[in-house]
């Protein structure tokens, strides 16, 4: 998708103009990928924008940082008003965020803390055109011939830039074969994620999902899937999953904060199920967006208004 600029980003504790907030070409996040960032989104409700579980990406972009020894210079709560202000400044009534934390320009080589630790949010309409289609047709996927990192390689509970190189493979190789998107297997060959997405399968009455051990990033609209299955009846499973129920499958669905809840349709060439959205995916979609977009209360306390 092609950036559509806003007005302002947020950098270093300023709110500046789009062209404004650059960085030098010997900053370190470009050579060593010492970057880490999130992805939130604001729906436009009745009330106003209000962006979905501010608070669990807060969290996550501290707990990455710490992960991968990135110290922010601003507290929680100043990251947390900053998104609502640059949400605010840029008036959108909808739109994605992207908080990025990375080391910046002071020395060249692979050691760190030479460098400083720079913040930035942006803020800009995510515009999908064929999102109806995308939403009850659904989409293909492969099994990717990457894996994901081993658990002594790579932080995978880190939402940390070195990871994505391994995203940016695998959806590269999906749309080479002709699919919409790829699905990774752990080392050990059981079912991770997809490049940039959490996975669920309906299988036997149940909702599946990898556990975090396997190589997956924690998603926030996971956690949210998860809490509205619940709330519909759907018992929840979340345990290491063969290759093989990808096959066996009812259903089948990817969760993400930019793809919501996308039903997947087929997994190499071979049909989920009937081939098309199947109930519970779409009765999760549907709770899941009435919940989002303000039209049922906030039962679950997960959006704030800008």
């Amino acid at each position: 998708m092609k950036l559509n600029p806003a007005a302002s980003i947020w950098f270093n504790g300023e709110l500046v103009p789009w062209d404004k907030a650059q960085v030098h070409v010997l900053t370190h996040a470009l050579h060593y990928a010492s970057s880490v960032f999130e992805g939130l989104r604001a729906y436009a409700t009745a009330k106003g924008p209000a962006v979905l579980g501010l608070d669990a990406h807060v969290a996550r972009l501290f707990e990455s940082c710490k992960i991968v020894h990135l110290p922010i210079p601003f507290a929680r709560d100043r990251i947390r008003s900053a998104i609502l202000e640059t949400v605010r400044a840029n008036k959108h009534e909808a739109c994605y965020v992207r908080p990025l934390v990375y080391r910046g320009y002071g020395a060249l080589g692979v050691w760190p803390a030479d460098n400083p630790v720079e913040v930035a949010i942006a803020t800009f309409p995510w515009i999908k055109p064929n999102e109806r289609d995308l939403y009850e047709k659904g989409i293909s996927v492969g099994v990717s011939s990457w894996r994901r990192m081993a658990p002594d390689t790579l932080p995978a509970m880190a939402k940390c830039a070195g990871n994505y190189v391994n995203s940016a493979l695998v959806i590269t190789e999906a749309k080479r074969h002709g699919y919409a998107e790829g699905l990774v297997l752990d080392i050990d060959g059981y079912v991770s994620e997809g490049s940039g997405q959490n996975v669920f399968l309906v299988s036997r009455g149940k909702l599946w999902t990898p556990p975090v051990g396997s190589s997956i990033l924690a998603g926030v609209t996971r956690a949210c899937v998860l809490q509205v299955a619940r709330e519909l009846g759907v018992e929840t499973v979340e345990q290491r999953i063969p290759r093989e129920m990808l096959y066996t499958a009812d259903e089948a669905f990817f969760t993400g904060t930019v793809a919501e809840v996308t039903p997947i349709t087929s997994v190499d060439g071979l049909p989920v199920g009937s081939g098309g959205r199947g109930p519970v995916t779409q009765r999760i979609q549907e709770r899941f967006f009435a919940l989002a977009r303000g039209q049922a209360p906030d039962v679950h306390q997960w959006m704030t208004l800008v």
